[in-house]
């Protein structure tokens, strides 16, 4: 059985491979800062979207999106702030989204794009 971690990376890989084909450019993967961690920063047009990844494998503990708490979005909403400022970065806009994968055992894994979450 894959450990969490790889199960984690796993679902980062196929939700930036979703977010490419949807036309998003990937700009950094797993940043880090004394805050937290920001799974996907990617762009779309002018807009700089922060993603979060949530990959579970079955639904025994809720679908990903029910892992959203009012928390993770003002940790993201500082993460966002962090990342800008380390990267003197100016978009026109910032949004957060986040990207459900479920591994359900044997069936095609499921990739969900919700945006705008926050």
């Amino acid at each position: 059985m894959p450990t969490k971690n790889a199960v984690g990376r796993f679902g980062e890989d196929l939700a930036s491979r979703y977010l490419t084909t949807e036309g998003l450019v990937i700009l950094e993967r797993n940043w880090r800062c004394g805050i937290g961690e920001i799974d996907i920063v990617a762009r779309e047009g002018g807009t700089l979207v922060i993603c979060e990844v949530k990959t579970r494998r079955g639904l025994g503990y809720g679908s990903p999106f029910e892992s959203i708490t009012y928390r993770k979005l003002t940790t993201l909403r500082k993460l966002a702030g962090a990342w800008l400022r380390s990267h003197e970065v100016h978009p026109s806009e910032v949004r957060i989204d986040f990207v459900s994968v479920l591994l359900d055992h044997g069936a095609q894994p499921q990739v969900e794009h919700l945006r705008g979450a926050a």
